[in-house]
């Protein structure tokens, strides 16, 4: 079965039937798409500030310790 369209009385195409390996990787394609933009988008607004979890954890102790 190939992809199917759906017209009105006048012959306009109001839509389409796809077999369902086919839709399922037209939406697998569009998530991928839909992730690539967001990490452009997050590479973007990197502001290149990074730290380790090691340095983090240092950095909470010494806080705490100097609020007390």
């Amino acid at each position: 079965m190939e992809t199917q369209f759906l017209t009105d009385e006048k012959g306009n195409k109001t839509a389409v039937v796809l077999p369902i390996k086919k839709y399922n990787k037209m939406i697998e394609q569009l998530e991928d798409l839909h992730d690539i933009k967001l990490y452009d988008e997050a590479k973007k607004n990197d502001d290149g500030y990074r730290i380790s979890l090691e340095d983090f954890m240092k950095l909470r102790k010494s806080k705490k310790d100097a609020s007390l």
